[in-house]
């Protein structure tokens, strides 16, 4: 039998699944895309992204320097969100991160704003603001995970806000 019956239908029924599939794996979604820091000056495109990567991240436990899939921290996991998500390089530590951009309000909270918290004496955390009081971070506990601004241990520890662009 061959490939091609007189009209040459059936080759160009195999072909174009295998055309499809070779274009599309070329392709990567526009939301991970890196992008100018521009993009994070969209709230919806903002929380869009915040919103895949938590899709895929969820649930990897909290590591220690980790910065994979088998395990992650809190400064690891915003430095990647952001490189992976809106092009930008991060310092890898919460402390330099708690030193870059501009300091805002609780109040005035943006998707992306960077959230930060003293949770020990000399520890402290970070994590990225969505909407409506959610954050998305890499618990100690939970692994990636959204959590409640509003919750009184969040209340109790939180310590500052940054905006990276104006």
């Amino acid at each position: 039998m061959t490939l091609c019956n007189a009209n040459g239908r059936l080759w160009h029924l195999l072909l174009l699944p295998l055309t499809l599939l070779l274009i599309s794996g070329c392709q990567t979604p526009a939301s991970r895309d890196p992008a100018p820091s521009s993009r994070l000056d969209e709230p919806s495109e903002v929380r869009s992204a915040l919103i895949e990567q938590y899709q895929e991240w969820r649930g990897v436990p909290y590591r220690h320097g980790g910065q994979t899939r088998r395990g992650v921290d809190c400064s690891g996991f915003v430095q990647l969100t952001f490189r992976e998500c809106f092009g930008l390089e991060l310092p890898r530590d919460t402390q330099q991160q708690a030193q870059i951009g501009a300091q805002i309000s609780g109040q005035r909270l943006q998707p992306g704003d960077l959230l930060f918290f003293n949770t020990g004496r000399w520890s402290k955390h970070v994590g990225i603001f969505i909407r409506d009081g959610q954050f998305l971070h890499a618990s100690t506990s939970k692994g990636v995970i959204i959590s409640d601004l509003n919750n009184p241990y969040w209340r109790k520890t939180y310590w500052q806000s940054r905006r990276l662009t104006d």
